[in-house]
């Protein structure tokens, strides 16, 4: 079994919880960037988690 990757296609469907900005993936990192809203969405098994209380703050 391949480690499910995720699929970039998947940001033209996806935005920030709290800001609605669209979001860059850190393909390095595993996660997905909302620069305006200073976090960052880790991604766990190809599955982006878009839940506030689950992203990483970053300056």
């Amino acid at each position: 079994m391949t480690d499910p990757k995720f699929d970039p296609k998947m940001l033209e469907a996806l935005i920030c919880p709290l800001t609605h900005a669209t979001l860059r993936y850190d393909a390095e990192r595993q996660e997905l960037v909302s620069k305006p809203a200073h976090l960052a969405f880790p991604i766990r098994d190809g599955i982006p988690v878009m839940l506030v209380d689950e992203a990483r703050k970053i300056d």
